[in-house]
């Protein structure tokens, strides 16, 4: 009886030693999660780069409308004077 619950009693700190992760898993873990931020952060950043391109596009495409009608406007007003 003496032998077999020294052989629980090992099998149980056996057990236990071997759950939850080594120190190398931890770091590939951490590593991991080192990367996941990293990655979501430049991503963050293309979105946002991507954003105000757009928004520098569409601003410089009002503004040459506008100049495009002002000078229309200006050769109809010519053209009347005459």
């Amino acid at each position: 009886m003496k032998k077999v619950l020294s052989f629980i009693a090992v099998a149980m700190v056996a057990t236990m030693v071997s759950c939850g992760p080594s120190a190398e898993e931890k770091a590939k873990m951490e590593e991991r999660a080192k990367f996941l931020v990293d990655s979501a952060a430049a991503v963050v950043t293309a979105q946002t780069e991507a954003a105000a391109a757009a928004a520098t596009a569409t601003a410089d495409s009002l503004a040459k409308v506008a100049a495009d009608a002002a000078a229309a406007t200006a050769t109809v007003v010519e053209t009347k004077k005459h």
